[in-house]
């Protein structure tokens, strides 16, 4: 698991990885929002936690596709399946890796982008935190899309079809636990709470079925 987590992370962060392509179309989405609603830095301030939550769900899924198609290009995927590793355990670490690779920086990125969007700092923080916790949740649901994905040759528009309704409750909780932390009557521990909870779901099923999806498929 360790040898894969290095490998797909160099392959993500070289040049022909994508891992770059996530933050530049996070910086493009958050960037043009400021001139599609205008100058009013309070209602940029408003909905800028939605914004930077919803930049970041459509950016990491651009990713998604690449996943497992690689690999199956170039025959490893078929040496992962035969070899002594689960494949749950595979789909962990690739997920690991994907994650660091784009994910983080999409979270490390958020400070800069909320400045765009007139955010407090109370808020670029909260947005922060739940960035860190619920990204690895969108990241395991599109690991099932991809892995459903991997043996059709244009399976990139599937993977977001079939990702997008199940990371919409990860977003609803994660924008929800950002303003609870910003507007003093909305609570922030129960959403927050919630969205943790879907990330260990996710993170321990997403792995699973993915890895039957792949055998299926190899079947």
């Amino acid at each position: 698991m360790i040898a894969l987590f290095r490998r797909d992370l160099r392959l993500a962060l070289s040049g022909g990885g994508g891992a770059m392509t996530a933050v530049i179309f996070f910086l493009a989405v958050v960037a043009t929002i400021p001139f599609g609603v205008g100058p009013d830095l309070n209602l940029l301030s408003r909905i800028g936690p939605a914004i930077l939550w919803i930049g970041a769900l459509l950016s990491a899924l651009l990713t998604l596709d690449r996943l497992f198609q690689a690999d199956r290009e170039d025959g490893t995927l078929d040496l992962l399946l035969t070899g002594p590793t689960p494949m749950a355990l595979v789909v962990l670490a690739k997920c690991a890796a994907l994650w660091v690779a784009s994910g983080l920086p999409l979270v490390l990125a958020a400070p800069v982008l909320g400045l765009f969007l007139a955010l407090e700092p109370p808020a670029i923080g909260a947005v922060m935190l739940t960035l860190l916790v619920g990204t690895p949740a969108i990241i395991c649901i599109g690991a099932v899309g991809a892995s459903v994905a991997v043996a059709l040759p244009r399976g990139g528009l599937l993977v977001s079809v079939l990702v997008l309704p199940l990371a919409i409750p990860v977003l609803i909780f994660g924008v929800s636990a950002t303003y609870g932390a910003v507007n003093e009557p909305e609570p922030f521990l129960p959403p927050f709470l919630i969205l943790s909870a879907l990330t260990l779901l996710f993170g321990a099923l997403g792995p699973i079925a993915a890895g039957a999806a792949l055998r299926a498929g190899a079947d």
